[in-house]
């Protein structure tokens, strides 16, 4: 962090910010590679938790976007 700022002396909003950037990074297409799948993006926030990303954060994230993904079609 530029400002020598960790854990929860990092503005709370930055942290969400911060997790949600890397979640549509890792979900965009990029010049030089294809989007991850969710799936994936997902595994890569959790097992980030807590030493990239807010844990609490990840799990906001998480169970928000996944209110927002398509129920399986069985």
């Amino acid at each position: 962090m530029p400002d020598g700022l960790a854990g929860e002396a990092i503005p709370l909003g930055a942290r969400v910010i911060f997790a949600c950037d890397a979640l549509h990074a890792m979900t965009s297409d990029r010049p030089y590679r294809r989007a991850l799948p969710a799936a994936i993006a997902h595994a890569e926030l959790r097992r980030h938790a807590g030493t990239q990303f807010d844990p609490r954060v990840v799990a906001a994230l998480l169970a928000e976007v996944g209110a927002m993904e398509p129920a399986a079609v069985t």
